[in-house]
């Protein structure tokens, strides 16, 4: 089976996660503190490149995360569109 990258953004928030110094566990409470209801399961399969992630979803975890969601999003635009080709339509 092949598995579709759903989001640009699943890497950089284990990147920015692990320069924090936080678990997927803390980073799922800091969010649920900000009003996401995320669990750490969720948090995975968004740092696996699975689920998708909502716009509102990148600017909360950058705010969370203490970067822009530039620094999230980057600025590879083949990356951009190799996404947007295997994303399954929703």
């Amino acid at each position: 089976m092949i598995r579709h990258r759903q989001n640009m953004v699943g890497a950089a928030v284990c990147k920015w996660r692990m320069a924090r110094g936080y678990t997927q566990e803390q980073l799922a409470a800091k969010c649920q503190i900000k009003g996401w209801d995320i669990s750490r399961a969720t948090l995975s399969k968004i740092e696996a490149r699975i689920r998708c992630v909502s716009d509102a979803e990148v600017m909360l975890l950058a705010s969370v995360l203490k970067c822009s969601h530039a620094d999230l999003l980057g600025a590879d635009l083949k990356e951009a569109l190799e996404v947007a080709q295997t994303s399954r339509p929703s």
